[in-house]
């Protein structure tokens, strides 16, 4: 997850004409199941100009029937993107979010001066969804969506199955320079049954805590699991359905035995009581705040916009999340600004 990071983008003005950039993409394919590939989306002065499907590079196949893998080596890409406005524009290649890519090179028929322009800047953490699983582009996943609209520079720290309150990234979160920072967190600790309540909320607290050291006044929100009606009260772990591999629409399950949640096993409606009761323990932080991530997509939306394979937003449902974020996940401009 971390070798295809989302969200990153190359962003420069330039008066070209004709832009070129050539990446070596790898990518992981899974046998009898086809994925789509990872595009390079061009926006030029804040509007999408061009989206361009990778082809070649590297692939891993892997076969979840078996656990076998086979590795395969292909060619470069090259983004060839021309016939810009005349002018100065500002272009932003935003790369793939679900494949890894090495930036090989970059031309253009003209100079590229890098962009300078200064916007508050989000850090954000989270699972898959919020690194852009079932989204259509780089710029369509949720947190790219939030973004644009509420006019910040987006550094996202999103990572799929990996948002277990580590730790390590929330020393990485204190000592990235951030003006509003938003933390999902929930999903993965229930999907991989990596935590018990007991465990659960006291590193929730050491997580915010850590964060805090570095960032003492910044403002924070945190951000509960979407609605996902398989962990809603069935704890995990999540699996996949083996009756749906091989086919194009593999889906997850829950395993867990919703008996245990007594014992301290989580569940997501667990996960929302216990996040919304942890931010208003810590009511001697004004800058701390609570959003119930039902509020973004809830049940609701899932009966019109159901999740594709059991855990992961669609498209339209990315579109929305982001939408609903910019209302309400980010404080007033001058706050984030002053």
């Amino acid at each position: 997850m971390e070798s295809q990071p989302s969200g990153v983008r190359l962003s420069f003005q330039t008066t070209a004409d004709v832009i070129e950039l050539t990446t070596h993409p790898t990518r992981i394919a899974y046998r009898g199941a086809d994925r789509a590939r990872g595009v390079v989306d061009t926006l030029v002065n804040g509007s999408l100009f061009d989206r361009d499907t990778l082809t070649g590079g590297d692939v891993f196949e892997l076969d979840l029937r078996s656990g076998e893998s086979a590795f395969a080596s292909g060619p470069p890409h090259t983004t060839v993107i021309s016939e810009l406005p005349p002018g100065e524009n500002l272009v932003e290649l935003w790369l793939p979010h679900n494949e890894s890519v090495e930036l090989v090179s970059l031309s253009a028929d003209a100079a590229i001066v890098p962009d300078t322009e200064r916007r508050p800047v989000w850090v954000h953490h989270g699972s898959s969804i919020s690194h852009g699983s079932n989204a259509a582009a780089p710029t369509e996943i949720w947190p790219v969506v939030a973004a644009r609209q509420a006019g910040v520079e987006l550094h996202n720290l999103g990572f799929g199955g990996s948002a277990l309150v580590d730790p390590f990234m929330a020393r990485v979160i204190r000592d990235t320079p951030a003006d509003v920072i938003s933390l999902k967190l929930g999903i993965n600790v229930v999907n991989l049954d990596s935590m018990r309540l007991r465990a659960f909320v006291p590193a929730v607290h050491g997580f915010l805590d850590t964060i805090r050291d570095g960032h003492p006044a910044t403002p924070i929100v945190l951000v509960s699991p979407i609605f996902c009606g398989i962990h809603e009260s069935t704890p995990g772990p999540g699996s996949v359905d083996v009756a749906t591999l091989g086919t194009d629409h593999v889906r997850f399950i829950a395993t867990g035995d919703p008996a245990e949640v007594e014992r301290g096993k989580l569940t997501l409606q667990t996960i929302r009581r216990e996040l919304e009761s942890l931010v208003a323990a810590r009511d001697d932080d004004p800058h701390l705040r609570y959003l119930d991530g039902t509020d973004l997509y809830g049940p609701v939306d899932a009966a019109r916009l159901p999740l594709p394979d059991g855990l992961h937003p669609g498209p339209e449902a990315h579109r929305l999340i982001g939408e609903r974020f910019a209302a309400l996940g980010f404080p007033a401009r001058a706050t984030i600004d002053g």
